[in-house]
Order: structure tokens, then C-alpha cells, then sequence
């Protein structure tokens, strides 16, 4: 999804950094705070960084001036929050817009937005929601992952049908036809690569519970209740 260097107009390029960078700095704070209360802690921040851009670093091409890709950024949401999660994303796409040519210095901030912050947001939420309703651990985690990426590619077709709508003027009519058209697309690739993001996150985070579930009962992830039915073991 990572919108190539100079393909938005001017106008959205500050729009989008406009926005990213509130939720950035918000980030950085709480990546701060919990820095500070847990140092233990960074080699996970670390390793969460470097899943996001592994798996981001995937591409295929799609949409003129974009690419289908996992995101890798589901994970570091559920662990971390949204916020963090924007900065590690921020950080891998600074990254690779420099040194891939993968995305772009100019659209930094409408990648920050579609796959740093919605998508995050979007996985944080799902999981909340699912783990409140009780449902079991990894299918929450595959349904916010799967759905975190799908939202990713959706604020992706928003901002290129906003930056190019059907007839070069902005209304709703000329919006809607470009993001069917941008969503259509994307919809090819990114379907299947959601779905197959969903089951290795489970995978992952069920390697986790097995061999590493202290850590998240302290960054309160899990419950320790949860954690012991999901290994089997009785109260």
C-alpha cells in the first residue's frame, strides 16, 4: 500500500502528515513512559518493529503508485496500542522510503496514516471487542490482524481516489467511482494475503503463549486465567 514518492499532489501530502503526526507524537510519549517503566521491554519493541517491516517489505505491485503487501502491524497493536504501533510504523517506512525506494518521502504521512494508525487502530479495536465478547484468543487475533490489514488497503483507496477522483474534480460521485475502482484492484491481492497475515499472527502469538507468556500478562495482553486455559493447564 506504501503510495510512491511524488505520486500525491502537494495539497495532500501536507494533509496527511497534517493528521499522522499528532497520533506520532502521542506515540512517541507513550513508547516513552513505557521505556522508562520497563526497559526489559525493548527487545520486544525491537522485534515487533522488525516483524512490521519484514512482512511490509513483501510487496507486490497494484495500483498505480502503490503495492499489495502484508503489514505486520496487527501484532505490534495488540501488544503495544495503536499509538506505539505508529511510531514503530513511522520508523520502518522512513526506513524503507530511504533505502528501498519503497513508498516515499512526500507521502510519509498518508502511509503513516493508512498503514501506521488505521490499521492499528482498527486491529486494537477488533481485538478489545472480541476478547470482551469472550471469543477464543486466536480468532481474535486472526480477525484483527486480517481486518487491521484490510483497513490499511481501504484508507489506502481513500486517499489515491481523493488525490485523483473520475474527472479530476472532487465530488462524491467522481470519489466513490475512483475507490471502487483503487479498492477493486487491491482487493485482488490483498484478500488473500489478509487472511494468510491473520493465521501466522495466531500461529505467532500461539508460539508466544506456549514458551513466553509472562510477557503478555505484564503488558497485560492476556490475563493469567486466559493463559492457562489456552495451555491446558488446570486452576
Amino acid at each position: 500500500m506504501h503510495i510512491m514518492e511524488g505520486y500525491l499532489p502537494t495539497f495532500w501530502c501536507l494533509a496527511w502528515f497534517a493528521v499522522s503526526i499528532p497520533m506520532i507524537l502521542y506515540g512517541i510519549y507513550k513508547m516513552n513512559k513505557l521505556v522508562n517503566e520497563k526497559r526489559e521491554i525493548l527487545p520486544l519493541l525491537a522485534v515487533a518493529g522488525a516483524f512490521i517491516f519484514v512482512l511490509s517489505s513483501l510487496k507486490l505491485p497494484s495500483v498505480n503508485g502503490s503495492c499489495s503487501h502484508p503489514t505486520g502491524t496487527g501484532i505490534a497493536a495488540i501488544i503495544f496500542g495503536p499509538a506505539i504501533s505508529a511510531v514503530l510504523g513511522t520508523i520502518v517506512l522512513i526506513y524503507q522510503a530511504l533505502f528501498l525506494a519503497h513508498g516515499g518521502l512526500t507521502t510519509l504521512g498518508a502511509n503513516v496514516f493508512s498503514m501506521g494508525i488505521i490499521g492499528p487502530v482498527v486491529a486494537y479495536l477488533i481485538y478489545k471487542a472480541g476478547m470482551k465478547a469472550n471469543l477464543n484468543f486466536y480468532l481474535v487475533v486472526f480477525l484483527a490482524t486480517a481486518f487491521g490489514d484490510w483497513a490499511t488497503y481501504v484508507t489506502t483507496s481513500v486517499q489515491l481516489a481523493l488525490a485523483y477522483p473520475a474527472g479530476n474534480v472532487l465530488t462524491f460521485a467522481g470519489f466513490m467511482s475512483m475507490f471502487g475502482k483503487f479498492a477493486g484492484i487491491f482487493a485482488f491481492t490483498q484478500v488473500p494475503i489478509a487472511i494468510m497475515e491473520g493465521a501466522v499472527s495466531a500461529l505467532l502469538f500461539k508460539y508466544v503463549v506456549n514458551v513466553k507468556s509472562d510477557i503478555l500478562i505484564e503488558m497485560k495482553v492476556l490475563e493469567d486465567a486466559v493463559v492457562r486455559k489456552l495451555r491446558g493447564i488446570s486452576a
